[in-house]
């Protein structure tokens, strides 16, 4: 049957868990918009709930769960992105417990505390995975993994990646426990240049919010790290610090 009312509890249903991040939440299942976004989340085993295509746009191969065909006025309601390519699919959460992490003996792991931007998680995650990061931890954090715009700037990256979440106090107690070198990135004097930090060992980098940096609470818990700069600004954007640092640790690991 297609649907082309936008009462449709089905539709009314996929509106309140783009917008809604307690419903999603207190749901367990999220949105994910586009063809690769949803082959990426099938490839990594996440399970899906059902799918909206609509026939006219969507050209991929259909996915093999149920399917709910809508019209083109339907999907525009319920796409971020209007027309595109089609599909949309509902998908079962995962937990993501910082206990189920094992590290490798070389693993290099980014943390960031209380990120606050969707885009900005999402751009890390993109970053992380490009260049091979082992993990991202969101420590104290405030963005939610599968809101909407966490999966579309990461294009589908999330699913790929090793993903955890933990309170400050687990985070630290974890990263001693595995003897990870732990490099923070507050503004102080001790700071050293990142170029001189040895990746080769199990490494995990902090980074604070996007517009206070980190908190008090890591203060003397490790070895502060700064981005040389030769430019009249003293800072970078959230996620262009944590690329950087990403291509540092593979360019360590490869040299």
């Amino acid at each position: 049957m297609l649907i082309e009312s936008f009462q449709n509890d089905k539709i009314k249903n996929v509106t309140k868990l783009l917008a809604d991040n307690r419903f999603r939440k207190k749901s367990k299942v999220f949105v994910v918009e586009g063809q690769q976004e949803n082959e990426r989340a099938l490839q990594y085993d996440f399970e899906p709930v059902e799918f909206f295509i609509c026939e006219n746009i969507f050209k991929g191969k259909l996915p093999d769960s149920k399917i709910h065909q809508v019209s083109e006025k339907v999907y525009e309601k319920i796409a971020y992105r209007g027309s595109s390519e089609g599909i949309i699919g509902i998908y079962k959460t995962k937990d993501h417990l910082l206990s189920a992490f094992v590290p490798k003996e070389n693993s290099t792991v980014i943390i960031v505390e209380g990120v606050e931007k969707p885009g900005n998680l999402g751009a890390i995650l993109r970053s992380c995975e490009a260049f091979g990061i082992d993990a991202l931890i969101v420590a104290d954090g405030k963005a939610d993994f599968y809101n909407p715009n966490v999966i579309r700037s990461s294009v589908g990256c999330l699913f790929g990646m090793e993903v955890y979440e933990a309170e400050n106090e687990e985070t630290l107690e974890f990263l001693q426990k595995n003897n990870f070198n732990i490099y923070t990135t507050l503004m102080d004097e001790t700071a050293e240049d990142l170029y001189k930090r040895d990746f080769k060992q199990r490494s995990a980098v902090l980074f604070g919010t996007e517009h206070s940096g980190l908190s008090d609470f890591w203060v003397g818990k490790g070895k502060n790290t700064l981005i040389p700069m030769t430019g009249s600004i003293d800072s970078l954007n959230l996620s262009n610090a944590v690329a950087i640092t990403c291509y540092e640790s593979l360019k360590q690991k490869k040299g």
